[in-house]
Parts: structure tokens; C-alpha cells; sequence
């Protein structure tokens, strides 16, 4: 038995009855990243040698008997989130040689929880992209077909877990960054409500969209892992107070009387018809379970992808100031003053997507174009949770695809960015609205490659979207990647 293949509740019940120890675990899931991921490039640093001492220390806890959920357990985790002595790059030139200080919060977290972090993952640089073909070190390749990208900004924590070289990974989510790629790799992935987790030690793209969140296997890994990160944080502003709950707790209750909201424009032009046909077989499943099906609008759907791009540009303009290769970030050698060495460490440290990103950012925020461009954007934005507002009144949750396609080719997109970013047309929404939203696979197109749905749910109701999203798994089976 190929054990990197097993769930998380799986390798707990093999780590607790001692069938295998965590050095072997972690020896297995490192001899499969040394065979595939080569090729497949979903990690940026691997930590060896830190994780079989991480897997010492876990193995001490687990003969105590007083292991967690999560002790002993192979994860993998985005390179934007700091890891203390761990390179920190996000994918950028910029941050090549950063090691952080400190763990982000969801770090401590997880190490209090005794986890064996196998590495860090690939990402768009600065989780600007949706391919994860932006990285300056390890354009991952999706695990379903090698000529696709794995989407992104977190396609190396998709695909890890999708090729099954690790059990469960960290993401982060700006716009649909854990949700778009774990729909094109096949796999499940959460975004909760903003200020869920906390986003202290995560490096800043967008500060008011930023959230990070579990990629698994399942909806039932996802919640195990959410049940280790979430809650307040004093060193986050934005971390909100509401207390947490048992992600789990929900799962295996019936779906009868369950009202699931279906919004007209989430399945009309621009979404792929074997999409759409997937996610409404999907919807009819529910209702075989018992749930009431209520056909409802979004208007503003349309106005959503410039609203995301307006308002995240001009933020990440802001947060990336700071890279200027004085006070922080890569350093140029070329500048006989400081204008100048500002201009060749910028130039040199950011891609061209990054750069693409603030341009668009400073021109929003530029005198003259405020009202007219960041201004609407923002009355978009309560626009569009107003609308998420009515509909939530009338249901309980709301059920659309992930993405209007499947993963698509390498270099499809390469020269056309504004059709990347329409791209993000499915997810865009429950970011502007600060909504929990999980992905996982209801169907295959015709190629064989993965079909993403996603159920949305109120503010801080993750167990009713994880409830539906398990329910919906519990009849279906997922398909391997042939490759790996």
C-alpha cells in the first residue's frame, strides 16, 4: 500500500496504532517528491532535515499518546507564509535570499499541532497569476497533464497534494488562489471567511482580500487542518473575534431542507458548457438528498473581475512600496544615487506581472483617477456583498463553478493577461465580499482533466460549506493523475 495516498484521518488511524512511524511517513512523501517533482516543480525548498527532527519530536508525542489531529502529519506550505530559518521567497527575485525571523501565526499553529513540514511550495510571484507560471524558481506543471499549468497563485499546493507529495498544504486566497488551482488539480480547497485565520506573517499582495487556507484531499482534511489554524490573533488587525468552532462538527448531517442558491449568471456566457452541465448534475445530487434548488440572480457579476483587479492592484501597489532594495528586498548593483538604485532594484527584483500589477494600482490611486476608477470600485464592492447579502436571506448556501474552463495550456495565456484575469470571473466575488468558499472536483471534461465546484456560505459558517462540499464527496470518486 502506497501510504502518501492516504486521507489525513487515514495516516492519523496508521501513525496511532503505530503501523507506520513518522520518519517512515516522511521518508516516503520525500521519496516521491525526489522521483516526480522534477519534473512536476511544486517545491521551492525542500526542509529534509528539519522535518525528520520535526518527525522525532512527533513520533515523542504520539507515544505519549496525547497526539492531535494533525501530529506527525506531511504538509507543504506556500512560499509567501515566513518560516522561521526557512526560505521565504514568494516566487520572486525580489525576495530570493529571504529567511524570516519568525513563523507566521498559522505556522505556530501548526507546529504547536507538531506537523512535518516537507518544504515550500511553488506560486505565482507575490501570488500575482492564476498558472503559477509567474515563479521566478519552479513553474509548476499541473499532475493531470504536464502541458497544463496547475492554476494558481497556490498551484504548488495544489499539485503537491494532488500528485501526492504531501498530505495536506498551506494556501493563501486573494481573488481564488487555493480554490481555482485545487479545481484544476483535482482536489479540495478552502477559503475562509476574512479575518478566519489569521494573515500575521503572510507577505501582503492584497491586505483587504489576503486569507489563507487548507488544500487536501478532501473537505474532511481541509476542516482538520482549519481546525488547527483558525481563531483570533492579537498581532492581526483584521483578525476577527468570533469564536471558532469544530469544522467537523457538521459533516455527515443530511442535506434535507438544505437551500442551495443557483445564480443565473454563474452558468451563462463565458462558462464552458461540460462546466456547467458538471456543476448542475452536481446541484441535482444535492437535491436527490433532500435539498431545495432556488434559481436566483447576481447582477453585478459582470462589474466583478475589474472591481477584484482595481481594488488589488491598487493595494498591492501599496505593499510592495517597500521592496526597494534599501529596506528590504533584493539590492541592485548598479545606481550611482538613490533614485537610481531604487529604479534597477525594482526592475530587477520584480516580473513583469508584478510590475503590470502596481502600474495598474498607482494609476487608480493617482490624483484625477481616484473617483473614477478606485472609487466605483469600492461601491462595486458593497454592490456585490449586498447582492450576497439578499440571496443569503432567502438560502443557506450558494453552489457555482470554480472556473469557466479547465487548466489550460502553458503558454495559452502567456500574452494575453486580460484573459488570465477574466479567468478569475467564478471567484472574485467571495473575496470582495469576505466569504468562506470551498472548491472540490464534481466531474471530468473530456480530456479527462478535473472540473471544480464551489459551495459558498455566510460569513463564518465554513462548517455548513464543508458539510455540503463532504456530502457531495461521499458519492464520488475521484480520479488519479495518470502521470504521477
Amino acid at each position: 500500500m502506497d501510504v502518501t495516498k492516504l486521507k489525513i484521518r487515514d495516516l492519523r488511524k496508521m501513525l496511532d496504532s503505530k503501523e507506520v512511524s513518522v520518519k517512515e511517513l516522511a521518508s516516503e512523501y520525500f521519496g516521491r517528491i525526489k522521483q516526480y517533482d522534477g519534473k512536476l516543480e511544486s517545491y521551492i525548498t525542500v526542509t529534509e532535515e528539519n522535518a525528520m527532527a520535526q518527525a522525532e519530536s512527533a513520533q515523542a508525542v504520539i507515544d505519549s499518546g496525547k497526539a492531535s489531529a494533525l501530529c506527525g502529519i506531511p504538509m507543504a506550505v506556500k512560499d509567501n507564509i515566513c518560516t522561521d530559518g526557512v526560505k521565504t521567497t514568494c516566487s520572486s527575485k525580489m525576495l530570493e535570499d529571504f529567511i524570516p525571523p519568525y513563523n507566521a501565526t498559522v505556522m505556530e499553529k501548526l507546529n504547536a499541532e507538531n506537523i512535518v513540514m516537507l518544504g515550500k511550495v511553488s506560486m505565482d510571484e507575490f501570488a500575482m497569476g492564476g498558472s503559477t507560471q509567474t515563479s521566478a524558481f519552479a513553474k509548476t506543471k499541473n499532475p493531470f497533464d504536464f502541458s497544463r499549468v496547475p492554476g494558481g497563485s497556490s498551484g504548488g499546493s495544489a499539485a503537491s497534494v494532488s500528485a501526492s507529495l504531501c498530505a495536506g498544504a498551506l494556501g493563501s486566497d486573494t481573488g481564488g488562489s487555493i480554490r481555482q488551482p485545487a479545481a484544476f488539480c483535482g482536489v479540495t480547497g478552502l477559503k475562509p471567511t476574512y479575518g478566519r485565520v489569521s494573515r500575521y506573517g503572510l507577505v501582503a499582495f492584497a491586505s483587504s482580500l489576503d486569507q489563507i487556507g487548507p488544500v487536501a484531499k478532501d473537505a474532511y482534511d481541509c476542516a482538520v487542518i482549519l481546525n488547527a489554524i483558525a481563531g483570533y490573533d492579537r498581532h492581526d488587525g483584521t483578525s476577527s473575534k468570533v469564536p471558532t468552532e469544530d469544522f467537523t462538527a457538521k459533516i455527515g448531517q443530511s442535506m434535507k431542507g438544505v437551500k442551495i442558491a443557483l445564480p443565473k449568471e454563474f452558468y451563462g456566457e463565458g462558462i464552458d458548457s461540460e462546466i456547467s452541465k458538471a456543476v448542475l448534475a452536481a446541484a441535482e445530487q444535492y437535491k436527490e438528498m433532500g435539498a431545495e434548488l432556488v434559481e436566483c440572480s447576481m447582477p453585478s457579476l459582470k462589474y466583478a473581475v475589474p472591481a477584484y483587479y482595481l481594488i488589488s492592484s491598487a493595494e498591492a501597489s501599496s505593499n510592495l512600496s517597500r521592496y526597494d532594495g534599501i529596506k528590504y528586498g533584493h539590492r541592485s548593483k548598479i545606481g550611482e544615487d538613490f533614485n537610481e538604485l531604487i529604479c534597477h532594484s525594482r526592475g530587477e527584483g520584480f516580473g513583469s506581472e508584478v510590475k503590470r500589477r502596481i502600474l495598474l494600482g498607482n494609476y487608480a490611486l493617482s490624483s484625477g483617477y481616484y473617483d473614477a476608477y478606485y472609487g466605483k470600485a469600492l461601491a462595486l464592492k458593497q454592490k456585490i456583498s449586498a447582492e450576497y447579502d439578499s440571496i443569503f436571506e432567502k438560502c443557506d448556501i450558494i453552489l457555482t463553478p470554480t472556473t469557466p474552463s479547465v487548466a489550460y495550456g502553458i503558454n495559452e495565456n502567456v500574452s494575453d493577461p486580460v484573459k488570465m484575469y477574466k479567468a478569475d470571473i467564478c471567484t472574485v466575488t467571495v473575496n470582495i465580499a469576505s466569504l468562506p468558499a470551498i472548491s472540490t472536483t464534481c466531474g471530468y471534461n473530456k480530456d479527462g482533466m478535473p472540473i471544480g465546484m464551489s459551495v459558498i456560505g455566510k460569513k463564518f459558517d465554513e462548517a455548513s460549506i464543508i458539510q455540503a462540499a463532504d456530502a457531495f464527496e461521499q458519492n464520488f470518486t475521484p480520479a488519479v493523475p495518470k502521470l504521477i
